[in-house]
């Protein structure tokens, strides 16, 4: 199959592939917290502090490893993390995923946090790649949202990149996309789009749009990127083709959103848009079977 050649696009969309240390142990401290506020009872009452363990954390099941820039911090200062698997590997049932030397204190009360967060990472890894596997032209991208566990976003995004797509805005800070709402409270599109050039003249603005109409309205208006939200195939082709047709209209970047499923997802590659945003990449994840055993 024969492409179509892209062009560089106003918006562009990165990948979070690596985390800062510090911030990702400050998480693992809150979680912890969470779980133990008054230490772990169990384990305290009979193992001493001094005693050293040692465990592996091994896959149940096939799936795509997430999380070596988490698990190396997941642990007290001593304690020795060897990571046996690379960020984006498709590792099988039984793959040992990392060996833990240090106090088995430490070991036992953090093994519950330190595996719902692999399991959930990995979970989002293994989701993502399924729809990254789907034949596209090149340069498509497949995109997350903001449809995260609140608390774990930069994680789930970084999972995400694990996985093989990219990564949307990471928040309403970042950047700018105009929705119905946005333009009924400023008074019309024109005035959405003028006041957000007057205060961020730097960064790119996408207006979602829900119908070819839309477009149309739009069209005299200087906008860097469209969000096509619920529209069918042959809708999206006709908005394609009418915002292509717009002044450079090759550099616009378009994504459809809106209950594309893996299984549809091959009807929109096809259809000239530049990527699609997926909420299901992560709200739709279902975590991954890992377990912690002690040698």
């Amino acid at each position: 199959m024969k492409w179509r050649k892209t062009n560089i696009k106003r918006i562009q969309f990165d990948q979070i592939l690596s985390l800062d240390g510090e911030w990702v142990r400050n998480q693992v401290l809150r979680f912890f917290s969470e779980d133990a506020p008054y230490g772990d009872l169990t384990t305290e009452s009979f193992i001493p502090p001094e005693d050293i363990g040692k465990a592996d954390i091994l896959s149940c099941e096939n799936t795509i490893f997430s999380g070596a820039e988490v698990l190396r911090h997941c642990f007290a200062d001593l304690t020795k993390v060897n990571i046996l698997a690379n960020d984006g590997d498709n590792v099988v049932k039984g793959t040992k995923l990392a060996t833990i030397e240090g106090s088995l204190r430490d070991i036992l009360t953090r093994e519950r946090v330190v595996l719902n967060l692999m399991q959930r990472l990995c979970g989002i890894a293994s989701n993502v790649r399924k729809y990254v596997n789907i034949p596209a032209p090149p340069g498509f991208k497949i995109l997350d949202t903001r449809k995260t566990t609140p608390g774990l976003r930069r994680l789930e995004k970084y999972a995400v990149a694990c996985g093989g797509a990219y990564n949307h805005r990471m928040d309403l800070s970042s950047a700018v996309l105009i929705k119905d709402n946005h333009i009924l409270a400023a008074g019309g599109l024109k005035n959405a789009e003028a006041f957000t050039r007057s205060i961020h003249p730097k960064i790119p603005v996408e207006l979602e749009v829900d119908s070819i109409e839309q477009i149309e309205e739009a069209k005299d208006i200087e906008l860097d990127g469209f969000l096509l939200d619920n529209m069918s195939p042959d809708e999206t082709k006709a908005c394609v083709k009418l915002i292509r047709n717009l002044q450079d209209g090759d550099s616009i970047f378009i994504e459809s959103s809106g209950s594309i499923t893996l299984e549809k997802l091959p009807d929109y590659v096809c259809t000239g848009i530049d990527g699609v945003s997926i909420g299901a990449l992560t709200n739709q994840a279902k975590s991954v079977d890992l377990k912690l055993e002690l040698r």
